[in-house]
């Protein structure tokens, strides 16, 4: 009865599995030709692709990185495939999801700027074909359940309009993993999910990770091995609020830290999830023919039980602890499995990379920032990519200290920035808290540990590391290596050039949930976005006394609008 092993009782009745044939061996096989797994035959073409997104992961908050966590499905299909140790992704939530669905930087999208706020009139942009869309025209099923966080101001933002054959899960960045509901702001609260283009009001009480996961099983057991599939699940997990079924808790009740403890049994629930996906897709016949990608979004939060240790950093900045992310490919297609990869790899990457697969096409013509990095994971070839624009965020808070001239009249170093070109990073600007925060092991923390290695009041406004000898960014490079900060500031200022204006609208007071029945969901049309651009351009002409006082309202929504901003900014 190994199968169980890892496994409570309640677990698997939560999952609804129990009809299924557990007593046989563990299908997720610890080799070839192991119980469970189909005859091997020369697979089909192309392959069935399941990638695995979670939310706010820790780059130490897996077992193979030395935690104190328990995660031994991630930790098999890691170590029997290949594990990406220079592996990138975006500090924030949205930034991550739109590059993974347009293989663009954020200055491709106009996205530069923190997140999609639920209402905000913004969504990844309309005309840009997305990853899904692409394998549609390969001739995939595609199919989303979890996080959209893309925006949904208009039906045309949806999942399902933006190349999803079905979709279960949310549409903002953070809802109850019971209720679904997520409040943005005092009052302004509502249900937040959502089935294709309807809300899902019957299926709240279920734990978020747990019925996912389910409904991802039955997408495999309904659909035909046949037929390639694509299946994107993005985890809500383990983003706040800190909520966990109880036997999953029970485990780590010697945690002393109260957050780190049920930060840790979302995980663990979290790694059984994808046991169970795996299940499945040994049950029903796609698993010799499939390509499982999984990836963390961002840094962990190392205030809400997250940790980066002993990278520097946490979510939301541009030091390794926000940016560096988990990652590995587990697959039977894998030329050269059992590995670790140094190859550098970006979340932009995903995109004509999984095309590649799928038989289609992602040419230069399509403005791609990502490559095909399928040679360098299966074969072990050298990556294609040599850089990564980290971002460049000309609306962030402007540091102090920097300037144009501190830029060698190059590029203003008070503009929130970073690059990474071979081995060396350079960051301008604000990076974010870069403290260097051990597991919150202690019932106190942060308590007197927050200043053993916090940093002092910052006077600079430009950091350059060599990452590959110093990848915790422990020795500051700038002032020896002039040469090195003017070479990468002249490429931030090449990739600027390409920068498309950002899109950070203010809020709609249309989008409370309050007129939409309760629940988060589009609010505008074609037809209103017209008009709203048609009442802009009759406001320029109303009487002088008219424009005053609506000045005095446009004051105090930007007075709003950029306090938010900066609050947001701390908060996230």
């Amino acid at each position: 009865m190994h199968a169980l092993t890892g496994f409570s009782l309640v677990s698997l009745l939560s999952f609804g599995y129990l009809s299924w044939d557990w007593a046989k061996p563990s299908l997720v096989a610890d080799g070839p030709g192991e119980a469970g797994e189909q005859p091997s035959a020369a697979p089909p073409q192309p392959p069935h692709i399941i990638f695995i997104l979670t939310d706010d992961q820790g780059y130490h908050d897996v077992g193979y990185h030395g935690s104190d966590i328990e995660t031994p499905t991630l930790d098999r299909l890691a170590a029997e495939g290949v594990k990406l140790e220079n592996y990138y992704i975006q500090p924030i939530c949205t930034p991550s999801r739109s590059q993974l669905l347009t293989g663009r930087y954020q200055i491709h999208t106009g996205l530069q700027h923190s997140i999609i706020r639920p209402r905000q009139p913004n969504c990844l942009p309309l005309d840009q074909v997305t990853l899904p869309q692409k394998l549609q025209e390969a001739g995939y099923s595609t199919h989303m359940v979890g996080k959209w966080h893309l925006g949904f101001y208009r039906k045309e933002c949806l999942p399902t309009r933006r190349g999803f054959d079905t979709f279960l899960g949310s549409l903002t960045g953070n809802v109850d993993y019971y209720t679904y509901d997520n409040c943005d702001g005092p009052g302004v609260c509502g249900f937040d999910l959502h089935e294709g283009e309807s809300v899902a009001w019957g299926l709240s009480g279920q734990y978020s990770t747990m019925l996912y996961a389910q409904r991802a099983s039955h997408i495999l057991a309904s659909h035909s091995p046949q037929r390639p599939l694509f299946l994107y699940v993005a985890f809500q997990a383990v983003h706040t609020p800190l909520q966990s079924p109880r036997e999953y808790l029970y485990r780590y009740r010697a945690m002393g830290n109260v957050a780190r403890r049920k930060y840790a049994a979302m995980v663990t629930c979290m790694d059984e999830a994808v046991h169970n996906i795996t299940w499945a897709l040994k049950r029903y016949g796609f698993y010799n023919n499939s390509v499982i990608i999984f990836s963390s979004d961002n840094g962990g939060q190392t205030f809400s039980g997250g940790s980066n240790w002993p990278l520097r950093g946490r979510k939301g900045t541009y030091w390794e602890g926000g940016v560096r992310g988990l990652g590995f490919v587990h697959s039977p297609l894998l030329k050269r499995k059992r590995r670790t990869s140094r190859a550098l790899v970006h979340i932009t990457d995903w995109y004509p990379t999984l095309v590649g697969l799928a038989g289609g096409t992602a040419s230069a013509a399509d403005g791609l920032d990502g490559y095909d990095v399928w040679p360098a994971i299966s074969e072990g070839r050298a990556s294609p990519r040599t850089e990564i624009l980290h971002n460049i965020d000309p609306l962030y808070n402007h540091a102090r200290h920097g300037s144009l001239e501190g830029g060698f009249g190059i590029w203003n170093t008070a503009v929130q920035a970073a690059i990474r070109v071979g081995e060396w990073k350079l960051l301008t600007g604000d990076p974010g808290y870069g403290d260097w925060i051990p597991p919150q092991t202690l019932a106190a923390f942060p308590g007197s540990w927050w200043n053993l290695e916090r940093m002092a009041s910052v006077r600079q406004a430009v950091w350059l590391f060599n990452i590959s000898a110093d990848p915790y960014e422990r020795e500051d490079l700038a002032g020896q290596r002039p040469d090195v900060v003017r070479a990468l500031l002249a490429r931030l200022a090449d990739y600027n050039r390409t920068a498309i204006p950002v899109r950070y609208p203010a809020e709609n007071p249309r989008a409370h949930p309050d007129f939409n029945g309760g629940a988060w969901g589009p609010w505008a049309s074609d037809e209103e976005e017209e008009e709203e651009e048609e009442g802009e351009g009759r406001a320029r002409s109303f009487s002088r006394g008219r424009r005053k006082k609506k000045c005095k309202i446009c004051k105090l929504r930007s007075f709003f609008r950029k306090l938010n901003t900066r609050l947001m900014s701390h908060r996230i």
